[in-house]
Formats: C-alpha cells, structure tokens, sequence
C-alpha cells in the first residue's frame, strides 16, 4: 500500500513524469454520454426487483410546540396504504440524520418537522395518506429574528473550525488611524435548491440494508445510518453513483433512515424523495449572517487594522457554525486583527454547511468594505489590494504554500479592460442604463482529508479504479482517470472508473472542494505503486521509464504492459492523509472576480453586462471542467448578490418563498458572458499531486465584485442583500 502523510512535499509521481498527454486536457466528462441520454441511473431511479413500496413524509404544520396526539385512522383507510409510522423512536426530528430523536418525537422545534411517514403501493397513495394525518399541537413561541435574540448568544463550538482570535487593540486602532470603515453587512438565509431532491431506496436482506442514494461522503454516511437504524456498520452498503447536485446539503439525511426504517417494517423496498417544498425545511439552510466590518489605514493607504465580527444562527441541537471570517483572516495585511462569531439559537431547521460556507458569504462583506475603504482613500480598488498584499500569513507567520492574488489581479485587470473605469461612480451611461465596473478578491482555504483508493492494471492491459469517492457533477470520474492514464501511459478509454459505492475502499467523498485534491492523490499514489512494480520487472529505475500508448519504454526496450504484467493484474492501494504541512503553510486558493453591470436609472433594475473571474488553484487537471465549475461558481455570485434569499415569515418561523418558483437563482436571462482565466502555480505542500481547490473558490468575491460595480454604476450602496431594486431605487440620482 502507498501511504502518505503529508509531514512534508511528495519526493515525485510518475504524475509528474507523464508524457500521455491526458492530464490537464480539456476532455469531455467521461459519464456525460449516460446523463444526457438517461442511462445513469439516479439514487431514486434505481431498479428494484420485486413489489416495492413508496414512502411520503409527514411534517408538522408549526415551527414550536408539542404534539399531543395524532389521528391517522382516515389516513390507514386509504385504498394502498401498508403503514403509517408515527411512533418509531428512531424518526430523525433534524436534517441531520445522526441528531438523536426524542422519544415519542413529539416536540416540534422547527416549522415542517418531519413527525412520521406514510407508506404506500404508490407514490400518490402515499402522499394522499400523508396529508391525512392530522395532530393535536400544543404550541410555544418560537425564536426566529437573530438580532432580537443576540443576548443569548454562545461562541464557537470547541470543534468548529474558526475560533475566535485577535491579535492587538482594535478599538484603539480605530481611534488612532487616519481613515476608518465601521460597518454592518447582512446576508439572510439561503437553502441548497440542488436540481436533484433528497432521495433514496432501502432495500432489506434479512438483517443487512442496501440504500441507494444521492450522497456526498459516502464513508461517514454509513455509518450514521448503521447507528440511526440500529445495526452494524458492516450490515449497511451505500450506493450512490450519480448525484444531481450536493453542495454541502447531500449528507445522510432524514429521508434515507425513514426509507430504511419503513423498509424493515413493511418487508419490502421502499422509494422516498422529498418534496421540493419538504426541502426548504428539512434540509440544511445556510444561516442568515449580520457582519460587522472594521478597517483602519494611515495616509498611506496602508491597513493598521482589520476586523470581522459575525452574529449568525442555528436550529436547536446543531453543531455547525457558518465560517464567515473564514476568508478574511489571512486575506490582506494589518497589524491589529480581530475576528469573532456568535450563535444563536432559533426555532428553525439546522444551518449546515452550503455552497463555500465561510468565504460565500464573509467575502461579500469584507470585499464591500475594501471597496469602500479604496474610495474613501481615494485609491483605486486594485491598487489597494495589492498595498496591503502580506509576505506570509498576518494571523501566523506562516509562508504560503503558493499565492498569486496580485498576479490575479493584474492579469484580470488587462484583460477585463479595467483602465476604462471611471472613479466616479455615475459617469457612464447607455441611454437610461448606468453602468458600472467592480471587481473583489477571491479566496478559498485548502484542505486535504483522508482518502483511500485502489488501482488495478489488469493482464490485457487496462486499469481500474475503485473507490466510494463521489461525483457531484463536478467531474470525479473524469479527473480520477485523467491522473491514473498519465500516471500508466493509458488512453482515456483504457481506464474504467468505478465510484460510490461503500464497498470500495474509503475515499474522501465531495465536500469542501477537497474532492480532487484527496482522492486525486490517492489514485496517484496508488499508480506510483504499480509503475514501481512495472518498472522493476523492466529491470529500469522508474525514473528512466517512460510510459505511453499501452507500453513500457526503457533501456531501448519498448514493451507491451499486458506482457509486463503477466497472468494476475497488478493491484494497489493508495492511501493520503494530512499531515504537518497544514500547518507549516498558509494554503489557500486565490483570485479576482470582475463585473461589469447596468442599472436602469428609472426602475432600479440591474443587468450583469459580463464578468471575468481569473483563479490560481494550484494544477488544473481538466481545463474544461475546471472552466464549468468556475463559471457555476460565479453564477451563484450573481444570486447571491441579486436574487437568493430564503424569506422568513416571522409570526410562524417558516419560509415563505419554499419552491423553485418563488426562490429566486440565476436563470439564462440573468447570466452573460463568462470569462475564465487559470494562472497554474502546481501547490506541491498542498498535496502530492499539486492541486487547490476550485469550486467553492469561485463562488467567493464574485457577489461582491458585482455591488461594487452597482456602486459604481449609480452610486447606491447596498450593505443587507440581496440587492433587489427596491433596495437600489430610492437611492438613484434624479434624471
């Protein structure tokens, strides 16, 4: 087995020596062909042999209170109906399926908990059963409003990943600096919205459960069912080789358990997907976020201090606290720095971890402020940036693994044609449209978790990959048999890839934008192990052995890999883990997001005209992956900025807005042209291949980038988002 730590930089792959010519290479995805044709069969659409019963979800229709009692004799009634469980101790009350039920699961603590689930021989019998079901609720006033319960507020949890830190007297900075930006920024709540609800199959085989369905880390997800349902780690298997879309909200949800409690007790499979609207409630939402910035500077234009202070929520029993200083603490340089979090604790469903938690939403703050504090200097934005650009981390000391945030910078301001810019906000108009140029700094933290995989090279000559890594859209499979091809001197078509499934070796699953870079070593590392063994039947140092199109090259010798490895395949494990680098450097993915927009000088409205959005992510192993996952990312900029905002009627703690129809995302119409520049910089302290995370990394700054354009467009500053019109208008210049 090939097993790494990272206490230290990788010697070298046979990655890295690769003349394949694959890796890097703008290749189509692998399973593209299966999604669009319908042929990859999704968690829900999965075939069971057999009669199979359908589950729907019974919700309570309070945000507080206690249930008293249920009435489910009309719902039993129904024509199809097998069961309605109510009573099973084991019915998870939150989104997270791990949270403990209480018994009797008759204490309601947010708005649409899950209270039971009716069981059907159809999907709409089930359903009919559901909304049969009526309860007797004793209810209690709930806490909804943030700031109205601020008083009451805890810091972050021990094991958060932010803790709260500072480094010299804030308030004392502030008063001595020549200029100052104090400021409040708010975000408010945003739910996942993946296009592909929470689903799955459960599936019984006397005491062993089969499940599949759409899930992001596959490894962890089977154990917490294990538990949920009350049995062993190694009765349960996972199956989820197609996901529609995880972002965070896909881990072992309350669906999958009910499905699998339902199934024991109706004997056969059962199907149950959520309903959109189901979703809004019973699926991680990201919390709402009040954010205090505060800049100081001397004349100079340079930063003396710098602070980002943050109240934000979380439903009762939740663990996870939004990250939203996560980018902000090693982003520009400054002397004093002060960074805090406060939870408070709602009546509503748990706030988890949704697309770039931390930096999507932290960034829109702080690189709001840096814009106003650029124009309160009389500096041009750019310029700014890069004055306060740190040598090493300002919290640590530590030297970065790479950074090329200035680079970014000044190779997006040439191409986006940032010299045109008026200073002066209102200068450029087009007809009744105003428009405006902004831009913001992108960052993303990098991280490494551990990850298992193993590669096969087979006697006729072709390679296997296994490993319950998952693929989100984001190109797993692709990416997985780029590395192994380069690493083996393959075609793409000689490498079969095989993913989500738990029986196969642990990997790191889909989350945080470590997927590529975790599982992405693995594989390497696993290939280094067989090119070893190839290499020493070639009797060559692997160094000195080149391999391409099937063959082994060495000593002018030119040999067949089927011949070199002979009647049994050649199998290895690969094996990565963090290690002491994570410490030892300051790693983070970098960039600059650029906007161009149009505001309509009668009715508020804006129009993103184009963005450019230029990263360093460290090795780019697919370029035109790499282009569609920056250009999402930047989309959702653009919601975030402009449309997502999950409303909360705040006499029921409910979202008003709880379907695709009326929470706004990014449609065709809303999104122009966008450009997509890499700067390559291989991070070999990140990881023994190179890579830096990408998605998340181009979520961050891109909302920001395009109110600083409002602003500079009209004039109008907008500190609570989204910016909606209504918001913009009443501060438009008169015509």
């Amino acid at each position: 087995m090939a097993d790494f730590k990272m206490d230290a930089d990788h010697s070298g792959l046979a990655l890295d020596r690769g003349v394949q010519g694959v890796l890097g290479a703008a290749l189509d995805r692998s399973e593209g062909a299966l999604k669009v044709s319908g042929a990859a069969r999704y968690g829900y659409e999965h075939s069971v042999a057999g009669e199979v019963a359908y589950g729907y979800l019974i919700t309570a229709p309070a945000a507080k209170g206690k249930i008293s009692g249920f009435d489910a004799d009309a719902a039993r009634s129904l024509p199809g109906v097998l069961d309605v469980i109510l009573d099973d101790p084991r019915i998870p009350r939150q989104a997270a399926a791990f949270v403990p039920a209480h018994a009797g699961n008759d204490e309601i603590d947010h708005w649409d908990q899950i209270v039971g689930v009716a069981v059907a021989t159809s999907f709409e019998a089930a359903r009919d059963a559901a909304k049969a079901v009526t309860m007797t609720i004793e209810p209690a006033q709930g806490r909804f409003d943030t700031m109205a319960n601020v008083a009451d507020a805890s810091g972050p949890p021990k094991d958060s990943r932010l803790q709260d830190m500072a480094k010299g007297d804030i308030d004392a900075a502030m008063m001595d600096a020549v200029v100052t930006i104090d400021q409040v920024y708010t975000t408010p709540n945003q739910v996942h919205a993946a296009m592909e609800p929470h689903a799955s199959v459960a599936i019984w085989d006397g005491d062993t459960l089969t499940l599949h369905s759409s899930l992001q880390i596959l490894h962890a997800a089977k154990g917490i069912l294990a538990k949920s349902v009350g049995i062993e780690a190694d009765k349960v298997r996972i199956l989820s080789p197609y996901i529609g879309g995880g972002f965070g909200g896909k881990m072992l949800g309350p669906e999958a358990v009910l499905a699998a409690i339902a199934a024991q007790k109706v004997g056969r499979p059962v199907k149950i997907a959520m309903a959109r609207t189901q979703l809004f409630h019973n699926v991680y939402r990201r919390t709402d976020t009040h954010q205090r910035i505060r800049l100081a500077a001397d004349k100079d234009g340079k930063l003396t201090a710098l602070a980002h202070d943050s109240v934000v929520s979380q439903g009762p029993d939740g663990g996870f606290m939004e990250p939203v200083a996560l980018g902000s603490i090693a982003l520009y340089d400054a002397p004093v720095r002060h960074f805090t979090h406060k939870i408070v604790t709602l009546d509503m469903v748990q706030a988890g971890a949704v697309r770039a938690p931390g930096e999507a939403v932290g960034m829109l703050a702080l690189e709001t402020a840096i814009d106003e504090m650029a124009e309160a200097l009389g500096r041009d934005p750019i310029d700014f940036r890069k004055l306060n650009e740190p040598p090493v981390d300002p919290m640590t000391g530590a030297p970065f693994s790479t950074r090329a945030l200035v680079e970014c910078l000044d190779k997006g301001a040439e191409r986006f044609g940032w010299a045109k810019r008026s200073p002066r906000p209102g200068q450029v108009r087009d007809g009744e449209w105003l428009i405006g140029m902004g831009m913001a700094a992108a960052v993303r933290i990098n991280l490494l978790v551990d990850s298992q995989a193993r590669v096969t090279l087979s006697p006729d000559g072709r390679a296997r990959i296994e490993t319950d890594m998952t693929d989100i859209g984001t190109g797993s499979y692709t990416i997985l048999g780029q590395i192994a091809a380069e690493s083996l001197g393959l075609q793409m078509d000689c490498v079969d890839v095989i993913l989500g499934d738990t029986d196969l070796p642990p990997g790191a699953g889909s989350g945080g934008s470590f997927g590529a870079a975790s599982a992405g070593s693995s594989v390497a590392l696993a290939c280094e192990d067989i090119v070893a063994t190839l290499a020493e039947r070639m009797q060559a140092d692997p160094k000195d052995m080149t391999l391409k199109d099937g063959h082994a090259i060495a000593g002018n010798r030119r040999v067949p890999l089927s011949e070199l490895v002979g009647s049994e395949p050649l199998a290895a494990l690969g094996k990565i883990s963090q290690g002491s680098n994570a410490k030892t450097y300051s790693q983070a993915a970098h960039g600059a997001q650029f906007a161009e927009v149009a505001v309509n000088s009668v009715t508020g409205e804006v129009r993103v005209r184009r963005m450019l959005g230029v990263f360093e992510a460290g090795r780019i192993l697919n370029a035109k992956l790499a282009r569609s996952q920056a250009i999402g990312g930047m989309i959702w900029g653009i919601g975030y900025a402009l449309m997502e905002d999950a409303v909360l009627d705040q006499r029921h703690g409910a979202f008003v807005n709880h379907d695709l129809g009326e929470y706004h995302i990014p449609s065709h119409a809303d999104v122009p042209p966008l450009d997509v520049l890499f700067i390559e910089h291989i991070d070999r302290h990140a990881n023994p291949i190179g890579v830096k995370g990408l998605g998340e990394l181009s979520i961050s700054g891109a909302g920001a980038a395009v109110t600083n354009a409002i602003y500079n467009a009209c004039g109008v500053r907008v500190r609570d988002f989204p910016l909606t019109l209504d918001k913009i208008l009443g501060g438009l210049p008169d015509m």
